[in-house]
């Protein structure tokens, strides 16, 4: 992975998009459904794109707007719609193209206050809230959000009415019936325009803000963090919870500073990322420069992507931690200090996170649920209580209340945030020094992400493989004890294939966008066996795929 050499340093202006040009192209852009680039596509969270290259626009949302209109009849949905935008420069072109669509179809459709941006877990728990005690006339939702991804693209998710990110087949069906809308020229979309759409008596202003901020109390212990003075930095990164921090502050008082409340579609504010693009990755160094400025001036900082539904967390004596390391300490801290939580609650965590984890949870004797990637998979076990903490890598996380009801069933940043500080407060240790301790009882793991070139074919092979396929039975030193292909916590594909020894373990994963697998790799035995597994890692897929 070759480092850009702008990366970590601010844009250049030449370096950033043109606003007016990306909405122009939004409303005037005719995509070619001979391009499969062009076409409505579901990835893992949702469809994303920019107008720049055809990938959204105002005909992929009308498509897509109307086929969850018919996805929601076919279901006998009837409740309202709960949808939320964050600030980059397409999400609000966006909304207001989906709300003609749902008042055409007479849908209710609950958009912001005051026009207010809304983190994604603030929809999700507005779903929650709303459904909960009904059986009928549930409510599901709309998120407008390419998340962390740079300003020029945009996002458009579907959640469904167990406020989580809907399921595969679910966007299959969306996916297929937009592109058959799409081919139809639009013919059987409905609409009105968007004045009357907004005094439609169907569409109605939700405080999604207040609702939010008023819950949050019930999630994180505040009273803690405010009695023991513990101060805390927020930088929004101009995202969509950029006006939550303040009120937050001021509802719980506490000593929580909001270091920057500017908004820029153009995100100019932003240090590139580590392949020269601005993106609002709050993991990553390069990124988040602005929020390690931070680590002197506060006990525990931290920062949200666009629609903050991931987290960073800067401590001082860790600086950015890892989304790994944080997720094992927020890990061990809930479950030791959350004593309404049924004892027979399961941690939940993707196949390419650290085995750190898995050393957690067995010290905590809880079960381990292993998912593939995406959040997606953790969405029941939230809603139903099975699981009290779902996270991925990437530095996404939910968790259950304080009574181990549903809080969020997507991602959430805010509460993940929130609770780095609660942990300082309660434990008198920040995060990092807390993860250093798990590091002396369980070993110090090396962890690492790799690209290597695969072919659309090879990939085709690596999503398709069988343990049997595998004839190795070593790797870096070690015999491998497991090969698998379905993730050990539900049985479902993984769409690749992991391979786990004594002291380390690969996982390779084809790209759904480029022309490369990804190999992820994690050693307890230090950097040279990490390299050793990464390099013999992709000489066994190379040979199994051809």
């Amino acid at each position: 992975m070759a480092i850009h050499p702008q990366a970590g340093k601010t844009a250049a202006p030449g370096q950033l998009v043109n606003i007016p040009r990306l909405i122009t192209a939004y409303f005037t852009g005719q995509p070619d459904l001979s391009v499969p680039e062009q076409r409505v596509a579901f990835g893992t969270s949702g469809h994303r794109g920019s107008s720049l290259k055809q990938a959204f626009n105002e005909q992929h949302i009308l498509a897509t707007t109307q086929a969850i209109c018919l996805y929601r009849e076919k279901e006998g949905i009837r409740g309202p719609v709960f949808m939320g935008i964050d600030s980059h420069a397409l999400s609000e072109p966006a909304q207001a193209t989906a709300l003609e669509v749902l008042a055409g179809n007479g849908v209710e459709a609950m958009i912001a206050a005051g026009d207010e941006y809304t983190p994604t877990p603030a929809v999700s728990q507005a779903i929650l809230a709303y459904n909960r005690g009904r059986s009928r006339g549930l409510a599901d939702g709309i998120v407008i959000t390419p998340s962390h991804n740079p300003p020029e693209d945009g996002g458009f998710k579907y959640n469904m009415i167990n406020g989580g990110p809907a399921e595969s087949e679910v966007t299959a069906w969306i996916e297929a019936r937009a592109n058959e809308l799409l081919e139809d020229g639009l013919r059987a979309v409905k609409r009105m325009p968007l004045a009357r759409a907004l005094k439609a008596p169907t569409t109605h202003r939700y405080d999604y803000l207040g609702a939010y901020v008023r819950g949050l109390g019930q999630v994180i212990d505040m009273e803690a963090i405010r009695s023991a003075g513990v101060g805390m930095g927020v930088d929004p990164l101009g995202g969509a919870g950029v006006h939550y921090w303040g009120r937050i502050a001021e509802d719980y008082r506490l000593h929580l500073t909001v270091v920057d409340e500017e908004v820029d579609p153009t995100f100019r504010f932003m240090s590139l990322d580590w392949d020269g693009k601005i993106r609002m990755d709050p993991s990553s160094p390069y990124a988040m420069q602005r929020l390690l400025q931070l680590k002197d001036r506060f006990p525990v900082a931290f920062a949200c992507d666009t629609d903050h539904d991931r987290h960073g967390i800067v401590t001082r004596s860790a600086g950015l931690m890892p989304p790994n390391h944080y997720l094992a300490v927020a890990i061990d801290y809930l479950f030791r200090h959350r004593p309404n939580w049924k004892p027979g609650t399961g941690i939940g965590k993707t196949l390419v996170s650290s085995q750190m984890i898995d050393r957690v949870a067995a010290r905590l004797g809880r079960p381990l649920v292993e998912v593939p990637v995406g959040f997606k998979w953790f969405v029941d076990g939230l809603f139903n209580g099975t699981l009290g903490f779902g996270g991925e890598e990437s530095a996404g996380a939910s968790f259950l209340d304080m009574d181990g009801q549903a809080w969020s069933t997507d991602k959430d940043g805010i509460i993940a945030a929130l609770l780095a500080g609660e942990i300082t407060a309660r434990t008198g240790k920040d995060p990092g020094e807390i993860y250093r301790e798990f590091t002396r009882e369980f070993g110090e793991p090396a962890y690492g992400r790799i690209d290597a070139p695969a072919t659309a074919a090879q990939k085709a092979k690596l999503k398709k493989l069988s343990p049997d396929q595998v004839a190795s039975s070593e790797l870096a030193g070690e015999k491998i004890e497991a090969i698998l292909t379905e993730a050990p916590g539900n049985g479902a594909p993984i769409g690749g294939l992991k391979a786990v020894t004594a002291n380390g373990w690969f996982a390779a994963r084809p790209s759904g966008t480029e022309d490369i697998y990804k190999i992820y790799a994690e050693s307890f035995k230090g950097e040279a066996h990490l390299r050793q597994l990464q390099a013999e890692a992709q000489e066994l897929v190379d040979r199994v795929i051809g």
